[in-house]
């Protein structure tokens, strides 16, 4: 599960501005990453201006998998990830970014910003963070804990059937037990019996 990267952009009439963007390109070699830099920029801006005001989507392209989030005010922001990270939790990262954003930065700024000119500079660190979806998310952090517990709990309840298994064997030997010994003092007594003195 990786994220590649984080962009805030203003959708304007014709094309999107972008005003934000962090990115880990770790993963490519050093030689690749200003060309997949330049193309996850370019499907950012691509992508929100497809998408219509007040909606979410997410995209296909090649092995990514590109989240959008476009708010009414047109401010909006795409996270580009693998395929195995959590939908909701990108989702999640794209709300909380662009609320901040919103928060921090003046709205005069959106349409004519520029990545040098805004002062955000909380990109890098969501980046960061929601590298781990598990730690990020306090939903998939729970979810994940409850499948522990759940497979924790599944151990030991096969481990009490074993027990229980083993248990019920007891019982059945101390009832065989019971009885002989019960016989055993039948006769015992019987033998007893004969020698008394009177």
């Amino acid at each position: 599960m990786k994220l590649y990267s984080l962009s805030v952009l203003y959708k304007g009439a014709t094309k999107a501005n972008l005003l934000k963007a962090a990115y880990d390109l770790s993963s490519f070699s050093f030689f690749q990453r200003s060309s997949v830099q330049e193309f996850m920029t370019f499907t950012s801006a691509l992508i929100v201006e497809r998408t219509s005001v007040g909606t979410r989507a997410s995209v296909k392209e090649q092995e990514y998998l590109c989240h959008v989030y476009v708010r009414n005010d047109n401010l909006s922001a795409v996270v580009i990830s693998d395929h195995e990270y959590p939908q909701r939790v990108c989702f999640t990262l794209l709300d909380k970014v662009l609320e901040e954003f919103s928060r921090q930065v003046d709205s005069i700024d959106w349409p004519s910003g520029n990545p040098d000119t805004v002062n955000y500079k909380s990109l890098d660190i969501h980046l960061s963070k929601y590298q781990n979806p598990r730690e990020a998310d306090a939903m998939t952090k729970v979810q994940a804990e409850l499948d522990e517990t759940k497979i924790i709990l599944h151990n030991t309840m096969e481990s009490l059937l074993e027990r229980g298994e083993k248990l019920d064997d007891l019982v059945a030997k101390s009832e065989h037990l019971g009885n002989q010994s019960k016989a055993f003092y039948k006769t015992a007594r019987k033998q007893n019996s004969c020698c008394e003195i009177m």
